[in-house]
Parts: C-alpha cells; structure tokens; sequence
C-alpha cells in the first residue's frame, strides 16, 4: 500500500469521513476494516515502509494463519475445497486426486502457499479433461525438491482412503514423522527441514502422537 493511500485510509478510521472520487464534500461513513496481509507489519514498520499510527488503529484483533508449509494437515480439505471450486465454477463433475498426487503434495514445501495450491489445483483439473481420476502423470515438475518417497506416500493415502478424515490424517502424518526420523536417524532438524515445517512445529507432534525417538 503507498504512503498516499496509507494516510487516506487512517483518515477514514480516525475521523470516520472520507472524499469520493470526483467529489468535493467529504461523507461520513461508520465501517469495521478486515484487513490481511502477507508480510510482517511490524517489520515494515520498522523499516518505515508502513505508518505506525495505521497499524495500531488496525491491529485491534489480530489473527495468525501458519503457512501452508506449517499445516500439512489441512491439506485434505483444503483440496477438496478447491475442487469443489473448480468443479462448481465450470459446471463439470467433480474430481479426484490419483493418491500419488497427493502424496507429492504432502512433500512439497508451498512456497506460494494457499495460493500456489489452488493454482495446481486448477492447473490439473483443467489437464485431467474428463478424467473422474486425475492422474499422476500430471504432478507437476520440480526441480528444486523432489519428493523423496513418493511410492511409500502414496501406499500410505490409499491405505487411508477406508477412514474418516481426520484419522487418516493423523496416521498418515504420524508415519511419515516415524519414518522420517528412522532415515535422519532422529535428526529433528533435518527432518523438519524434509518435512516442511519448523523444528517447533515437528517436536509439537512427535509429542501430540507419542512417538517414541
């Protein structure tokens, strides 16, 4: 946001009256902002990037969303939800992710998270044509991290696809931390690393699953 339109929008929230565009007369108007964004404000405060007065009159309540990265367990849903979208948006059945999909989508580290996500999502549906299955051949390439286990990740969605959600969640996460840390030889660091996530969040669920190191 620029430095211009940062000091309209405090004027909005500390005096409750704003110009519209091609008007001389300033309008009162009583709102509640719902503000997000993708980078540190506090940090850009101190850069002086963003006014300090604007990021108090917004940070009233503040929500922290983890990076997709931190909440591999949402995946499932999140999937689900944004082929739901696709298949609501271009009135076509819905489909299905091939479990090697999503298998290599538990390996992935989004680095452009939710985003990046529906993305792919589209990106497949859109290759899969009228294919109730998208296949696995569709995954895309990449080159900077490939999945490590793929095989064994997709044995463990399929084995999973009989419960509820939640509890092949759990067991899938459970295993790839238990065979993650038999091949780092206990290494949290560098399985956290492999994994995606941070050393706090690992610890946080080999502690959550009772798993023995």
């Amino acid at each position: 946001m620029s430095a211009a339109m940062q000091v309209k929008l405090l004027r909005v929230l500390q005096e409750g009256t704003f110009v519209p565009v091609g008007g001389t007369r300033p309008e009162k108007v009583d709102v509640r902002i719902i503000a997000a964004s993708n980078k540190d404000l506090r940090e850009a405060v101190l850069r002086r990037e963003f006014r300090e007065d604007l990021f108090y009159r917004l940070h009233v309540v503040a929500l922290e969303v983890p990076a997709l990265r931190e909440r591999l367990a949402d995946l499932p849903l999140l999937v689900q939800h944004f082929l739901d979208a696709v298949a609501q948006r271009t009135a076509k059945p819905h489909k299905k992710l091939h479990p090697e999909l999503m298998a290599a989508f538990y390996e992935w580290h989004w680095p452009g998270n939710v985003r990046e996500l529906a993305n792919e999502i589209e990106r497949l549906c859109v290759l899969a044509g009228d294919a109730e299955v998208i296949p696995a051949e569709l995954r895309a390439q990449r080159p900077d991290k490939a999945p490590e286990n793929a095989a064994h990740l997709a044995a463990l969605v399929q084995r999973g696809l009989g419960s509820d959600l939640a509890t092949a969640v759990e067991a899938l996460e459970k295993e790839l931390i238990e065979t993650g840390l038999r091949e780092t030889r206990g290494n949290r660091s560098r399985l956290a690393e492999r994994l995606g996530v941070s050393r706090t969040t690992l610890i946080k669920k080999i502690r959550e699953y009772g798993i023995a190191e």
